[in-house]
């Protein structure tokens, strides 16, 4: 008998709806210190169903080899419970177990351990990096309050946070900017090590070699670039990728009318970011690149052009990763198998 779980996951314990072929429910609650037990419970053919929370790749490393299947769900899109009048957990656990017999769940792709760990790893470093950003610009901010302009990118360097140390304007603006630049060198040490962390534990991928082979890809944008692609397989052709990373127009269609927009912006933020930096970087190695984006600059203007290099690019990141090449002359776009190199 084919049996769907609804799992309402919380930190320390979930709630458990067990909807049978019968059509009858079973409720139960499980601390997490007993989840061992809970697996130990299950059945080969069951199909489990549990939303997207802090600790649940916790939970999916544990049931994922002992079920048939294990549905991971986008709160944000199952508007059956984020907009439900009848906030339980029961009700949770019985509207996951009911969608998921139906298949009719939002379900968000979840990476494997290597993959979410070095995505961890960049997610933090961004963070870091946005916080730095921040800082730099109250600097700047406090500067041009007292008639000292400085260029934001002059704050990039430990010469330019010692000038900055150098201004005797107040004693309490002194000691403002004092406390500005010690955090600023806290970060800087920080991000250091979280960039020494992705080298690492990107170069333990045979993919890191295949991206960091095309030239305007270095070892942290190859890192950034496979925490957010994770298994190249799950993709069945570059434009299902460059939709995981909203890299494609938003289409409406009503009646005979069809319009395409800007780009969706769904996927991350980081990944779109990073794919950008990394094309600017690569037209100047290959002479198609820099022609396909000035042909588009020349007509639609530099963002847009931007844009499409990015698009275009991330084509030739799925070509390489889903045929396992390596290039030796990206120029003239010669590889070999990973195999081989």
């Amino acid at each position: 008998m084919a049996r769907y779980l609804g799992v309402d996951l919380h930190r320390n314990r979930f709630t458990v709806c067990t909807l049978c072929e019968n059509g009858r429910n079973y409720y139960r609650t499980v601390e997490m210190k007993h989840l061992d037990t809970f697996v130990r419970d299950l059945r080969p053919d069951d199909q489990i169903a549990v939303e997207m929370t802090t600790n649940t790749q916790l939970f999916l490393n544990r049931v994922r080899d002992a079920v048939e299947r294990v549905a991971v769900v986008d709160p944000g899109k199952f508007k059956v419970i984020s907009e439900s009048t009848k906030k339980t957990d029961k009700n949770d656990a019985e509207q996951l177990a009911f969608f998921l017999s139906k298949d009719m769940l939002p379900e968000v792709r979840m990476k494997d351990k290597e993959h979410q760990r070095l995505h961890s790893l960049c997610q933090t470093r961004d963070q870091l990096v946005k916080q730095r950003t921040q800082l730099k610009n109250k600097i700047n901010n406090v500067m041009a309050g007292y008639g000292v302009l400085l260029k934001r990118e002059e704050l990039a360097s430990e010469k330019a946070l010692k000038q900055v140390l150098e201004f005797d304007i107040d004693p309490v603006v002194n000691l403002e900017l004092s406390v500005l630049v010690e955090q600023i060198r806290s970060l800087n040490a920080s991000i250091k090590k979280l960039e020494e962390a992705m080298k690492d534990e990107g170069g333990k991928h045979k993919e890191h070699k295949i991206l960091t082979s095309i030239k305007g890809i270095g070892d942290k944008s190859a890192s950034i670039l496979l925490s957010v692609i994770g298994n190249i397989k799950d993709f069945a052709d570059d434009k299902k990728l460059a939709s995981y990373f909203g890299m494609v127009p938003r289409v409406s269609n009503s009646n005979e009318t069809e319009r395409s927009g800007r780009i969706t912006k769904k996927g991350t933020k980081l990944g779109r970011t990073t794919l950008v930096q990394c094309g600017l970087i690569a037209k100047k190695y290959s002479p198609y690149l820099f022609q396909y984006h000035e042909r588009i600059k020349n007509r639609r203007g530099g963002g847009k052009a931007n844009i499409a290099l990015a698009r275009k690019l991330l084509s030739i990141v799925y070509l390489a990763l889903k045929n396992r090449w390596v290039f030796t002359d990206f120029t003239r776009f010669k590889h070999v198998p990973l195999e081989q190199s």
